[in-house]
C-alpha cells in the first residue's frame, strides 16, 4: 500500500462514492462489465468496512459474486449509497492530518516529511478522487464498490 492507496481509502470514508456515480446507468454498466471480466484475484473479504463507525464498505466483487450476491442488489446499493452519503471534506482533512501523526510515531512506514508533501499538493487540489497506485493494482487487482452496508441488508 502506498500513500496514494491509503488516501483513497481515507477519501472513500469521508467522500462516498459520489465521485463515481456521474450517471447511475453508466455506474451499472461499468459495475457488469467489470464483474464479466473479474480474473483472479486476492483472497478479499466479502466486506471491508473503511469507515469509523463501520457503516460504509468496500464490498469485494469476487466474494460477494462468489458467495451468491446479485449485482443488481450491489448496484442499486452503490448508487444509493452515492446519493445519500453525507460526503465530509472536513472529515476528509482530519482523516488526512492524522497520518502525519501516525508517521511521526513510526506506526505507519512513510516518513512525515512525504505525507505532509503529499498532503499539501491534495489540498492545493481539493483532495479529488484518484487511482490506486500501480503497485497496488498489479498486486490486488482490487474490484469493489463503496456502499454504506445499509443499502445491502437483507440482499
Amino acid at each position: 500500500m502506498e500513500l496514494e492507496d491509503i488516501y483513497k481509502l481515507l477519501h472513500q470514508a469521508a467522500m462516498g462514492p459520489e465521485h463515481a456515480v456521474a450517471d447511475a446507468a453508466v455506474a451499472r454498466e461499468r459495475l457488469i462489465a467489470e464483474a464479466q471480466q473479474l480474473g483472479p484475484g486476492p483472497s478479499d473479504p466479502r466486506v471491508d468496512p473503511i469507515s469509523p463507525d463501520g457503516r460504509l464498505a468496500r464490498v469485494h466483487l469476487r466474494p460477494y459474486l462468489k458467495g451468491g450476491g446479485k449485482i443488481d442488489d450491489l448496484a442499486a446499493a452503490f448508487i444509493a449509497t452515492a446519493k445519500s452519503y453525507p460526503a465530509s471534506l472536513d472529515k476528509l482533512t482530519k482523516f488526512c492530518g492524522c497520518l502525519g501523526d501516525l508517521a511521526a510515531t513510526g506506526a505507519i512506514p512513510f516518513p512525515r516529511e512525504a505525507i505532509d508533501h503529499f498532503f499539501v499538493d491534495l489540498a492545493q487540489r481539493g483532495y479529488p478522487a484518484i487511482r490506486h497506485s500501480e503497485t497496488y493494482r498489479s498486486l490486488y487487482h482490487p474490484a469493489y464498490r463503496v456502499v454504506a452496508l445499509e443499502h445491502l441488508e437483507n440482499k
